[in-house]
């Protein structure tokens, strides 16, 4: 194949569209708004089929060997003392003693940008500022200024994606909001946290924080009521001032790891949202992952759905003369698995259950034939 591909997004599900693109022989670009490679954020999930998808791209073995290892969590109040511990699950993760991954997205970046061939191009510091679809390709004007024309242009950009954006009719329609706010920051390790996650909710306000791969540092999350009044997604101080406001109440060890957020440069700020659309696909325009069908990081299953998502496209795309056809027989997979997956958040709750997770990681979808083609 020697189709002419761009993608938008170098998180996961572009990545892993790329990789899959690649191994297919198509010619394959990634263009990310980003300066450089982003480290940092939060440790994501690799359940059910999609340990199949990593299997049969070869990175099996490679993401136990990053999985994070935590060996339980402490509950702790808004004064940081310990009311509960178990070594049978974490927030984050789960269940311990599941079969699942547990791996930090910069990590499962990495091996996926290692696993692709010199062939594929990754473009930083760089974005899409116009898109017209010509029948017979797409034309993209790049922020730079460049033009060129693509067979085809893949939107992974994100929950908030651009391509969406600029391609779809009525796109705010498809936004569905949760009201709850995810930041996402780095700090160093400066309570020595080994093995172990710390969490709260409690008063509108929760966290959780667990250390980096190598120990070095602290990867934290806090989630509360989204503000009334919006905040600019560029606007990175006074998204730092209402996580601090937010969490002033909270005592202990946590007040240091406020004060460390508001020099890092890793610190990541979302309106938490699931996006449903009633196609993923526009002409010679295709979304992938949280861009098509984000069902929020309550899921706990938006990774998997990225990878395997990835698979589903490309495999579908060998009729790339035919894009259309591609794109519907992509979706008609997908669809009841993004279904079931959305369906598992339930604010009401603290999170899906682990049946609930089971049910859903390994059901709504059968693989077999694509994975064996690609075996």
């Amino acid at each position: 194949m020697n189709g002419n591909v761009l993608i938008s997004g170098a998180g996961v599900a572009g990545l892993a569209v790329a990789y899959w693109l690649d191994r297919a022989g198509f010619t394959t670009t990634l263009v990310e708004r980003s300066p450089a490679f982003r480290r940092g954020g939060q440790a994501v999930d690799i359940r059910g089929v999609a340990l199949d998808v990593v299997n049969a791209m070869g990175l099996l073995d490679d993401a136990r060997g990053l999985r994070t290892r935590l060996k339980g969590m402490s509950t702790l109040d808004a004064d940081g003392n310990e009311v509960e511990r178990t070594e049978e699950r974490t927030f984050s993760a789960g269940r311990l003693d599941s079969e699942d991954i547990e791996i930090f997205r910069d990590d499962l970046c990495e091996l996926l940008m290692g696993a692709m061939s010199d062939r594929v191009e990754i473009i930083y510091d760089n974005s899409i500022a116009a898109i017209e679809d010509q029948g017979d390709g797409v034309a993209v004007t790049f922020a730079t200024g460049l033009n060129t024309k693509f067979d085809l242009l893949i939107g992974a950009d994100g929950i908030y994606s651009n391509v969406r954006k600029k391609c779809f009719d009525d796109e705010s329609s498809f936004v569905c909001p949760l009201g709850v706010v995810l930041a996402l920051f780095s700090t160093p390790n400066l309570i020595d946290l080994t093995d172990w996650q710390l969490g709260h909710r409690n008063d509108g306000v929760g966290y959780v924080i667990y250390p980096s791969h190598d120990k070095s540092e602290l990867r934290i999350g806090v989630g509360f009521a989204e503000p009334e009044s919006a905040v600019s997604r560029s606007d990175t101080e006074t998204q730092k001032r209402i996580v601090a406001a937010q969490c002033a109440h909270l005592k202990g060890t946590f007040p240091q790891f406020i004060e460390a957020m508001n020099t890092t440069d890793q610190f990541y700020y979302n309106e938490l949202a699931q996006i449903r659309m009633p196609s993923w696909s526009k002409g010679r325009v295709v979304l992938a992952g949280d861009a098509a069908h984000c069902a929020s990081p309550f899921s706990g299953q938006g990774t998997s759905l990225a990878l395997v998502g990835a698979l589903v496209l490309v495999r579908e795309l060998r009729n790339w003369d035919h894009p259309a056809q591609a794109f519907a027989a992509y979706e008609y997979r997908m669809r009841p698995y993004v279904d079931l997956n959305q369906a598992l958040v339930d604010l009401t709750r603290e999170g899906p259950t682990p049946d609930d997770l089971m049910t859903a990681a390994k059901n709504g979808i059968d693989l077999s034939d694509l994975l064996k083609e690609v075996e």
